[in-house]
């Protein structure tokens, strides 16, 4: 896998490295890579095909939440393994699952990520809009992932894995989202994080570490 550099891509990551609203902040960031092997990849991507391999010849397909349809699928599995490099070369210190990883992606349409973005992202756009006269924050993201990996040929998934699972999560998380958008054809992957940091832990408040009683107090005030 070898990061690919965007300058379209770089534009939106400038502005959501760090969007404060006051007791919380929103942060994004779009990173490119190509499916291409190197030879670190090439040894990675042959130990999470094992790692496949063994778990297939142990189960058994009459479970029917098991993975085993998926996995033993060619195709399938070289998209997993496509992603969870990616994922490595992003969070190189973090031992990621092939088959554990595998429950926690989802595939999705443009239309599900956008009814995400929409409602999450809602207040950034608000402040990108602000910033940058002329397109909207959604639309700018579509041209740029356009360029990079023609969306409408896109596999987009969705990356959600449990709290003591995820190695993006901050202190002080509300909420975080990661999107990856594949095209097989281009060999060419783009990962999409995004999420909400309570500025209030920096602050001092729920240094016990206890998490958000109400979610809905979280959200108060916001325009959503």
């Amino acid at each position: 896998m070898k990061y690919l550099e965007y300058t379209p891509l770089d534009r939106i990551n400038d502005f959501l490295s760090h969007v404060n609203l006051g007791e919380r902040t929103i942060k994004g960031c779009l990173e490119a890579y190509s499916c291409k092997h190197t030879g670190t990849d090439k040894k990675l991507s042959l130990s999470l095909e094992n790692e496949i391999f063994d778990y297939l010849g142990r189960s058994s397909d009459t479970d029917s939440s098991s993975p085993v349809e998926y996995l033993s699928c060619r195709s399938s599995r070289k998209t997993l393994i496509y992603l969870l490099l990616t994922l490595y070369h992003m969070y190189p210190d973090y031992d990621f699952s092939a088959v554990k990883a595998h429950q926690f992606f989802t595939e999705e349409s443009w239309d599900s990520f956008k009814q995400i973005f929409d409602i999450y992202m809602f207040e950034a756009s608000k402040e990108w809009l602000e910033a940058n006269e002329g397109s909207p924050l959604l639309e700018t993201l579509y041209k740029a992932l356009d360029e990079v990996v023609k969306v409408a040929e896109c596999e987009i998934y969705t990356y959600n894995p449990e709290a003591d699972a995820d190695p993006f999560l901050e202190r002080g998380a509300i909420w975080s989202y990661h999107f990856f958008f594949y095209n097989r054809k281009l060999k060419r992957v783009v990962s999409f994080r995004f999420s909400c940091v309570s500025n209030l832990v920096g602050e001092g408040f729920f240094l016990d570490g206890s998490s958000f009683e109400d979610d809905g107090e979280i959200f108060d005030g916001m325009d959503m």
